[in-house]
């Protein structure tokens, strides 16, 4: 048993750690894009969220959860999901903009993700 704690010693030192455990606090980063990158989609869903609708899609508007921790930690109901729609795409799709504020017509901070929330950008101006 203490042969292989030796041996598991010395070699943990030769592996690189490629796993990092990710706290509750502590999001992925987070890069950026600029609004004018956005797809036109985008780009006319901001013109929307900022006049406050009218919205194509129920869901539009809704509290997003941040279950998956990639933004920044804050309170329930602080963000809210946007459909960016996909041309020749009858579902709603897999782009989204969530922005997180106090007032949804005046955000904080808008995110876009174009793989379902698997990652996001933080749109700047």
């Amino acid at each position: 048993m203490a042969g292989l704690l030796v041996l598991a010693t010395s070699l943990s030192g030769l592996i690189p750690s490629v796993v990092q455990a990710k706290g509750a606090d502590s999001p992925a980063p987070v890069g950026t894009i600029a609004a004018a990158q956005l797809p036109p989609q985008g780009r006319d869903m901001m013109t929307l969220i900022y006049q406050g609708g009218p919205f194509r899609h129920d869901k539009d508007g809704v509290v997003f959860g941040n279950r998956e921790r990639l933004l920044p930690a804050n309170r329930r109901g602080y963000y809210r999901e946007y459909t960016v729609r996909t041309p020749n795409e009858r579902s709603r799709g897999a782009r989204r903009i969530v922005c997180g504020g106090l007032k949804p017509t005046a955000p904080d901070a808008c995110y876009y993700t174009d793989d379902h929330y698997a990652s996001f950008r933080r749109i700047v101006q």
